[in-house]
């Protein structure tokens, strides 16, 4: 992604890696880069628990399973991923 311009975080910041292992972001860059085709914003790193995990599996979002086909080996608590 090259906008032309450095993207920030929530503090003014310039924007920091998220994660590699696995690799999150919109354009699993390791960072939570947004853009005009990222329909769901994922724009903020999160560390993720267990709770987070099955709350979303609860509501139809399971984010456990990995999915080879879509290169996403799944997360468990601890992983960080950009929402």
């Amino acid at each position: 992604m090259d906008t032309g311009k450095k993207a920030h975080n929530v503090l003014g910041e310039p924007l920091g890696h998220c994660c590699s292992s696995p690799k999150t972001g919109f354009y699993r860059d390791g960072y939570c880069h947004t853009g005009e085709n990222d329909t769901g914003i994922h724009t903020v790193c999160a560390l993720i628990t267990d709770e987070f995990l099955q709350f979303t599996k609860s509501r139809g979002n399971d984010l456990i399973t990995p999915r080879p086909e879509y290169g996403f080996v799944g997360l468990k608590a601890g992983d960080k991923w950009c929402l």
